[in-house]
């Protein structure tokens, strides 16, 4: 093969390799664009789910489009509104654990009075058969903080039993009830300091 000819088919096989990796780059990007959409619909659906499930009762807001961002130890915590006529009568936060297996992150919904109207736990590696009965799918102890707050019970009694407190611990697995149960007391707690703030409240000048 003559040099002009080798020189012919080195272009032709680089002019295809591009065309090829043009072609994939494309596909690639538009899978990516479609997909997205999808993801990102899918999310909004369970995030939707997670907030419905600890805020009983009818708002006639968009909890999703309805947040405020407020700093805190484990750093800024998106709150989520609920809101009749208007006025903020709920609001929905995470709030962070830590269990035998490490974090746990949990969803509270926080009436305006400061009653938790529900916890759910959002994820958790704690160990089957033991510390995962922190699942409303695996038993109803999360259920137990429904309707408390930071004065019922006592701020002594927020604590497992074995810690002299008012909620259960399970059966060989006292870390974990006892990690929910400080990251629930912690998030009323943090409803309390910026409950001004979440509840669209803040005076004029205040920090």
């Amino acid at each position: 093969m003559n040099l002009a000819a080798l020189r012919a088919k080195l272009s032709y096989q680089t002019l295809l390799l591009g065309s090829v990796v043009l072609l994939t780059s494309g596909a690639l990007a538009l899978a990516s664009r479609t997909t997205g959409d999808d993801i990102q619909a899918a999310t909004a659906r369970d995030l939707k789910q997670s907030l419905s499930q600890v805020l009983p009762g009818q708002y006639d807001n968009d909890l999703l489009h309805d947040t405020i961002q407020i700093a805190s130890p484990d750093g800024d915590v998106t709150v989520y509104r609920a809101r009749r006529a208007g006025r903020v009568e709920a609001v929905v936060f995470q709030t962070l654990g830590h269990g035998y297996g490490g974090a746990i992150v949990c969803v509270m919904g926080v009436s305006r009075d400061g009653t938790l109207l529900g916890v759910r736990i959002l994820s958790h590696k704690e160990t089957p058969g033991l510390g995962d009965k922190i699942d409303p799918a695996k038993s109803r102890w999360i259920y137990a903080f429904d309707g408390k707050s930071l004065g019922d019970p006592p701020a002594d009694k927020w604590a497992v039993k074995k810690d002299g407190g008012v909620f259960d611990q399970f059966s060989g697995a006292t870390i974990t009830p006892r990690g929910v149960v400080r990251a629930v007391k912690n998030g009323l707690e943090f409803f309390a300091r910026d409950k001004a703030r979440m509840l669209g409240e803040m005076k004029e000048g205040s920090t």
